[in-house]
């Protein structure tokens, strides 16, 4: 799969083709891209339950044809009960069950600040109700359960099957769905039509926000109706380089944005264009460790920060980290913060609007706990906070907890604009680097740039392993380049989902619309 997709009109790359198709209805419609997205995003989490939904976070990055990219930040904070007492007795923050479920789930917060983004560019909005009808719909009559989804689903067995809700909503008849049957979900279509009828507000301060504090009461979540009142997601300026071949943005903190940034940042300084493909990746893969190194040291919630982020992406500091890259030699390095399941979702319009978009439950289907009822899934991504309390992580209420997402966008100097991420915790900003490198500064076709083998410095699922993992589909030749440089390699599958799911539009200067979407998903570039 080396040909990708162009069209004039409309483009979307989602991981899954249903949500592709949601995107493009909207656009066909008349709605810009911010809409299209809101309802690819609506659609994902009914086709995609095990990589994201309504109970977790969203990142957004626009790209208006003119004037700065608006980024905004959808995640939500830990409840007011998640203190250290809370946790009394243990040693880390559980990743399953209702003590994982302890942060209040934005993403929902950030359809509703994307849709009024929207409004302030003008023309005449589509109803919400039209939005979510292909959500709604999905959910209330059924989809084919994906191969991913049965295997995230049988993998993760042991440790979901008794949370509470978990076996009512994901295993009907008491067994593992198998890949094609059909997967239905009417208590998420009854709170899709809730959303639709009453507006997205009510998740936080409405009916439904009543019954969703009632259920993880219940439970003995450490979220309550007030945390959920608080919620609103927050506009920020996004973080930015200046790249030989463009401008390059990135998410604020409390993401990773930064690293992919840093990535790039630091491999232009490197001569990447004449770089052969063991160099392409021994260069980014010690970059990375350095960029992880500016993470671990600095990211937390804003508030927190001692440092702003914008100032460690300056040229000089970059050209210094890079400085310290032996291109003969791997460095040693410590440990990364290991994998995470989300969705990275592109669409662009015919105005010359674009977004670059991601929505996540952090693990593969969050903490297990489906609030009984409403058919959603609560995100675990509180488990990345640290019960020590002199951490840069450590756990109070009230804080945003650290994200790996991170979308990505660049405005490229020949005048195309660039709007590209993939899922996978550790595994985003390298291949975002993978991706960016590849096509915009190798010139590798689009499609062939996500095709390509790709590699992982880090864990995958269940192992502890650091090492760098290459796709199989890597030549021998590449392979024992890297292990003479000193990487510890290892192999994975030719077509790995531990790399992520990637995507990229391109507008070329032309107006026109390029897709790529990758092979590793279910997803799809399409465009019209």
């Amino acid at each position: 799969m080396n040909q990708s997709n162009m069209a004039p009109q409309g483009m979307a790359v989602t991981p899954h083709h249903l949500a592709s198709e949601s995107a493009l209805g909207i656009l066909r419609a008349g709605g810009n891209a911010i809409e299209a997205m809101v309802a690819a995003a609506a659609t994902i989490a009914v086709v995609y339950p095990h990589m994201n939904g309504l109970g977790g976070d969203g990142f957004w990055l626009i790209v208006p044809p003119g004037g700065e990219p608006v980024a905004i930040d959808a995640s939500g904070a830990a409840g007011s009960l998640a203190d250290l007492d809370f946790y009394a007795g243990e040693s880390h923050i559980p990743y399953r069950g209702p003590k994982s479920a302890l942060t209040v789930a934005g993403t929902v917060s950030g359809w509703s600040e994307a849709l009024a983004v929207s409004g302030e560019y003008g023309g005449e909005q589509l109803p919400l109700a039209r939005l979510l009808n292909d959500a709604i719909r999905y959910a209330a009559d059924g989809i084919p359960i994906t191969a991913s989804q049965a295997e995230a689903t049988a993998s993760k067995y042991a440790e979901l099957a008794e949370q509470p809700g978990f076996a009512t909503t994901f295993l009907p008849g008491n067994e593992i769905p198998k890949a094609g049957s059909r997967f239905v979900q009417p208590d998420l279509a009854a709170t899709l039509i809730q959303l639709a009828e009453e507006g997205l507000d009510t998740f936080y301060r409405g009916p439904l926000a009543q019954r969703l504090a009632a259920e993880m009461s219940q439970l003995g979540m450490p979220v309550t109706l007030e945390d959920l009142n608080r919620q609103q997601a927050k506009r920020r300026t996004p973080l930015r380089i200046r790249h030989q071949s463009g401008d390059i943005y990135n998410m604020t903190p409390p993401t990773q944005g930064l690293v992919s940034l840093a990535i790039l940042g630091i491999t232009d300084h490197l001569a990447m264009e004449d770089a052969d493909e063991a160099q392409t990746i021994h260069r980014i893969v010690e970059a990375t460790k350095l960029a992880f190194g500016l993470r671990d040291s600095h990211i937390t919630d804003p508030r927190f920060m001692r440092e702003e982020m914008q100032s460690l992406l300056t040229s000089d500091r970059l050209k210094q980290l890079a400085d310290r890259i032996d291109l003969n030699q791997a460095a040693p390095w410590g440990n990364g913060k290991g994998p995470g399941d989300t969705v990275w979702m592109g669409v662009m319009d015919s105005s010359g609007l674009s977004v670059s978009f991601i929505q996540s439950i952090y693990h593969e289907f969050g903490s297990g706990v489906v609030l009984p009822g409403t058919g959603i899934t609560w995100q675990n991504r509180g488990a990345s906070f640290s019960l020590d309390a002199d951490h840069l992580l450590a756990l109070a209420p009230g804080k945003q907890p650290f994200h790996t997402l991170n979308p990505a966008a660049a405005r490229l100097n020949d005048g195309r604009t660039l709007v590209y991420g993939s899922m996978g915790g550790d595994g985003q900003p390298q291949t975002q680097a993978a991706i960016f490198t590849r096509h915009v500064v190798q010139g590798m076709p689009l499609q062939q740039s996500l095709s390509a083998p790709r590699w992982l410095l880090g864990r995958t699922w269940g192992q502890l392993s650091d090492s760098l993992k290459l796709e199989g589909r890597f030549s021998a030749e590449t392979i024992n380049a890297l292990q003479a440089l000193g990487h510890e390699v290892e192999l994975l599958p030719d077509f790995s989902e531990a790399v992520g799911h990637a995507g990229a539009i391109v507008r070329h200067t032309n107006g026109m619309l390029e897709g790529a979407f990758d092979p590793r998903s279910n997803g799809s570039a399409a465009g019209f």
